[in-house]
């Protein structure tokens, strides 16, 4: 069988860090013939790097390439959803990074263009191919933690806002700020654990404090470029939330930046017969009792790669039509999520789903 073409669309972060990787250890499956940027020297450096393929500054040239079936489209929140959507009228597959889009009614869109084109899309999503969690998933549909009454998760650092007035801090760009760049992550990996069970209520308030004052911002660590001073800074960088939904109740605080010297990325799924602390992308433990004494327990196992494996799960299962966990049907809810809590948080009062 011959290998796919595939393309990326954005040479950015994520490309350069997991997607070209990814499709490098996938090179069994596909070849990369495309490398696509609106700055060339991405596009040019990325594909050096590959070590062949086109460098391009426009995806519209290569919508109608026959060879063409799959796509990454690894490009800012805000462009995710018109690029996505004229690849599946164009007849091709696409994996779009997380968020689906800076809203879950575009999200919709790309979901419904899918489906009448008869393409898979899936996104970014890649925690749903992290070992930790799907072990965790498995043990929750065991019933080994029992009654699954509450979940908490926590995804907080000290003064670490990214690219501060560029685009990830530009609402208009990005659709919001810790909330959909990080929390999003998280949000997901909680509804694949635990079932996606129907949303009831939605309480959350969210704040734009320390990044307001962009030239007196003061930083420990700053990914995603150096600071922008005369740019925009109009997103969350802190959230908290309560959400009741027809299994457990889920408790979230988020924040790019804190004035408190340490960070907290972990997620807690309280059982009545045990619970699991993980933390985020590393192992987990499982607290429970034996024989009227309390127990601890924490695994070892192998872990494979997640965004190979990601990547690897959309070329093998994307050209059979086959909708696998990262699918736009499960990530959708996570966006519907994700627009109640900015939702509620701009009312300032509880939203009733």
């Amino acid at each position: 069988m011959s290998k796919l073409k595939a393309a990326i669309i954005g040479c950015g972060t994520i490309a350069t860090s997991a997607h070209l990787p990814a499709y490098q250890a996938a090179a069994d499956l596909a070849d990369v013939k495309y490398f696509v940027d609106i700055i060339p020297q991405r596009a040019e450096k990325l594909r050096d790097v590959y070590g062949s393929g086109k460098a391009l500054t426009d995806y519209r040239d290569i919508l109608d390439d026959p060879e063409l079936s799959c796509v990454s489209v690894c490009t800012p929140n805000t462009s995710h959803a018109p690029i996505t959507i004229d690849f599946l009228k164009a007849g091709k597959h696409v994996l779009c990074e997380k968020p689906a889009a800076v809203n879950a009614n575009l999200a919709a869109d790309m979901q419904k263009a899918a489906d009448e084109n008869g393409k898979i899309l899936n996104i970014g999503v890649v925690n749903r191919f992290n070992t930790a969690v799907n072990k965790i998933q498995e043990m929750i549909s065991a019933g080994e933690l029992g009654n699954l009454y509450h979940v908490y998760c926590s995804f907080r650092a000290h003064r670490s806002i990214p690219g501060l007035g560029g685009p990830f801090t530009t609402k208009s760009e990005a659709g919001g700020g810790v909330l959909i760049d990080w929390g999003v992550h998280f949000l997901d990996l909680i509804y694949f654990c635990i079932g996606q069970p129907a949303l009831k209520t939605v309480s959350a308030a969210t704040y734009s404090v320390l990044g307001r004052d962009l030239k007196n911002y003061v930083f420990e660590s700053m990914w995603a470029g150096p600071p922008d001073y005369e740019g925009t800074y109009d997103v969350d960088d802190f959230v908290t939330g309560l959400v009741r939904t027809e299994g457990p109740t889920l408790n979230l605080n988020g924040a790019w930046a804190q004035n408190i010297g340490e960070g907290a990325m972990f997620i807690e799924f309280l059982g009545d017969l045990g619970g699991i602390k993980l933390n985020y992308g590393g192992s987990f433990t499982f607290y429970s009792t034996k024989n009227g004494m309390l127990s601890e327990t924490r695994y070892t196992f192998e872990s494979d790669n997640m965004f190979n494996a990601e990547i690897r799960d959309f070329l093998i299962k994307a050209p059979q039509g086959i909708k696998t966990k990262a699918n736009i049907d499960n990530a959708i809810l996570t966006s519907q999520l994700m627009d109640l809590i900015y939702d509620s948080a701009a009312k300032g009062e509880e939203i009733k789903v």
